[in-house]
C-alpha cells in the first residue's frame, strides 16, 4: 500500500521548477492566481494542510493558527525573515518553523549598495529629469549630489546581510561602523575594518549613511523612532532593505519634508504594501516595491531550501533551517 503523500499547501505563486517538483512530490495545493490569500483562505488552509508554505504577504497570527488541524505540522516560510509568523503559537501547537537563509544575501546586499550609491549622487532625480525632457543640457551646478568615498557608514543589524554589505562598501571607500545586539568575532571586524558601537544612539550622531539590516522582531520594532531619528545629522542618507517596521516611518516622512535628514532610499515600509503618500511627492527618497531578493537566482534558490526542509520534515527528520527563535 503506498504511503500518503503530505499535503502542501502553497499561499502565492512560486517560480515554475519550484512548483513543478513540488507536485511530483507532495500533494500539493497552488495559488495559480498569486493573490495575497485572505484571512478565512488562510484559515481553510492550515484546517487541510500537513505543511504550509506561506511568504511575507501572509500574516500567520494565532487567530489562524488556533484554527489549525492537528496534521499540521510545519510552516515552511518562503523567505528569510518570520516576522509574519507567531512563532510563539506555532511553538505552543508543537508545529515547526522553518525559513530560507543564505540564498537572500547577496542579492539584498546588492540591493543595499545600489541605493547607498543612487541616494547621494540623485540618480533617481537625475533619471526622471531626463524622461520628462526637463534636462537642457549639461551644467556645472545642476543636479549636485555627494560623493560617497571617504564617508561613514552605520550598519544596523550585523548579520549575514549586513556582513556582505559591508564588504561591498569597504570597495567603495567607505568606513564601516555597525551596532549589533552582539559584538561579531574580532576576525570579522578585522576583514571588514568595522568598527563596533555598543550604543546606537552613539553610531547615529556619527555616520553619514545609515543601511537598516536587522530583522522585524519586537525587540526592534521602531528601532529607529523619532527620538533617535533626531540624532542624526541632516546630511544623513537613510537605506532600509529589511523591514519597514524597524523605523517610524511617520517621523521618517516628516523629517525628510523638514530638511532634517538628506534623503533616503527604501526598499520596504512599515504598512506594506501601503506607502505613505508623502514619501512619493519627495525627490530626495528612492522608493522600490520590496525587491531585494527578486533575482531569478534567488528565487530558485529559495524555493530549493523550502524543498528541501519539506522533504526532510516529511521523511521523518527534522529540516534543516528550523527558525529557534527571534535573532537580532
Amino acid at each position: 500500500m503506498s504511503k500518503k503523500k503530505t499535503v502542501v499547501v502553497v499561499t502565492r505563486k512560486l517560480p515554475d521548477a519550484i512548483e513543478t517538483r513540488m507536485m511530483e512530490l507532495f500533494d500539493v495545493h497552488l495559488n495559480l492566481s498569486d493573490k495575497p490569500m485572505t484571512q478565512q483562505e488562510l484559515i481553510q488552509a492550515v484546517k487541510m494542510a500537513d505543511v504550509l508554505v506561506p511568504t511575507v504577504t501572509d500574516r500567520i497570527d494565532s487567530t489562524i493558527l488556533s484554527q489549525a488541524g492537528k496534521n499540521l505540522l510545519l510552516i515552511a516560510n518562503y523567505g528569510t525573515g518570520v516576522d509574519h509568523i507567531d512563532l510563539a503559537s506555532s511553538r505552543q501547537r508543537g508545529i515547526t518553523v522553518t525559513n530560507t537563509p543564505d540564498v537572500l544575501t547577496e542579492d539584498t546586499a546588492d540591493l543595499t549598495m545600489a541605493l547607498i550609491l543612487a541616494v547621494p549622487r540623485r540618480v533617481a532625480e537625475g533619471e526622471r529629469a531626463l524622461r520628462s525632457e526637463a534636462w537642457q543640457g549639461w551644467s556645472p551646478t545642476w543636479m549636485l549630489g555627494h560623493r560617497i568615498y571617504g564617508k561613514r557608514l552605520g550598519i544596523i543589524g550585523m548579520g549575514r546581510i549586513g556582513c556582505a554589505v559591508a564588504r561591498r562598501a569597504r570597495g567603495f571607500g567607505l568606513s564601516v561602523h555597525y551596532h549589533n545586539r552582539h559584538r561579531v568575532h574580532s576576525d570579522v571586524e578585522e576583514e571588514l575594518e568595522a568598527t563596533y558601537w555598543e550604543s546606537l544612539d552613539q553610531l547615529l550622531s556619527r555616520v553619514d549613511i545609515i543601511s537598516v539590516n536587522c530583522p522585524h522582531t519586537a525587540a526592534t520594532f521602531h528601532l529607529l523612532s523619532a527620538r533617535r531619528l533626531k540624532l542624526l545629522q541632516p546630511h544623513v542618507v537613510i537605506v532600509n532593505t529589511s523591514r519597514g517596521e524597524v523605523i517610524d516611518e511617520k517621523a521618517l516622512t516628516r523629517m525628510l519634508i523638514a530638511g532634517e535628514i538628506a534623503g533616503a532610499g527604501l526598499d520596504v515600509f512599515e504598512h506594506e504594501p501601503a506607502v505613505n503618500p508623502e514619501l512619493n511627492k519627495l525627490d530626495n527618497v528612492l522608493l522600490l516595491p520590496h525587491m531585494g531578493s527578486a533575482t531569478y537566482e534567488g528565487r530558485i534558490d529559495m524555493g530549493e531550501k523550502v524543498l528541501i526542509n519539506i522533504k526532510t520534515f516529511a521523511d521523518g527528520h527534522k529540516p534543516p533551517d528550523r527558525v529557534l527563535a527571534e535573532v537580532l
